[in-house]
């Protein structure tokens, strides 16, 4: 067993469930087909990081995915119980360092998750900061509930408010680098995803959005 865990969220892929906002402009055929692009580079990055891996699906567990890893399905009223959920079932089992990301980073890689792992060694809390205002990865090295009570989930203030609060508490908080999340057309079109493959251009294209 590994000291290090770590926890990815996946939404199953399911048509009109996944990618909602993106949706709206490209389809809930292109979307699906978007989110299991990023579902891909999600299993991958992840699988490259030397640590071991809860992997939590939001509705149902997929066999396929992740075949070597420990599989669950989210528990909890909304995001913040869920990854508080996931994060007590860690430490319960008695990981040191834990870090959750999602499942929508088209530049999630091994490099950013060793990162924050990283930061672990000298910091109690890390966060990889998303462009939209929220956080993309969230790290721990002791448990602290206050992150997942009361917070304005998808909304812009979410990381601000988080840090001001622990900031308050006087944790130690390290950041890694921002990126940006693949949530509406505007993300899609503006990312070197979209921009450097074909293969997504061509979704794109198939969708003919407004």
């Amino acid at each position: 067993m590994s000291k290090n865990l770590l926890i990815v969220f996946v939404k199953n892929i399911i048509l009109g469930k996944v990618k909602t906002r993106l949706a709206k402009t490209i389809g809930d055929v292109g979307a699906f087909n978007i989110y299991y692009e990023l579902f891909s580079i999600t299993e991958k990055a992840s699988q490259e990081v030397d640590v071991d891996r809860h992997i939590y699906f939001s509705d149902v567990i997929i066999p396929s995915k992740w075949e070597n890893d420990e599989k669950f399905v989210q528990e909890g009223n909304d995001l913040g119980e869920k990854m508080q959920h996931a994060f007590q079932h860690g430490f319960n089992q008695g990981y040191e360092n834990i870090i959750l990301i999602g499942s929508d980073l088209p530049n999630i890689s091994k490099e950013i998750i060793d990162n924050g792992f990283e930061k672990l060694n000298t910091h109690n809390i890390v966060f990889g900061p998303a462009e939209d205002g929220g956080y993309y990865l969230i790290g721990m090295s002791n448990m602290n509930t206050s992150i997942f009570e009361n917070k304005p989930w998808s909304q812009s203030e979410l990381l601000e408010v988080t840090l001001n609060q622990l900031k308050e508490q006087k944790e130690s908080v390290g950041l890694i680098e921002t990126l940006n999340d693949i949530d509406t057309f505007e993300d899609l079109i503006a990312s070197d995803f979209y921009k450097n493959n074909p293969k997504i251009q061509q979704i794109i294209q198939q969708t003919n959005p407004a």
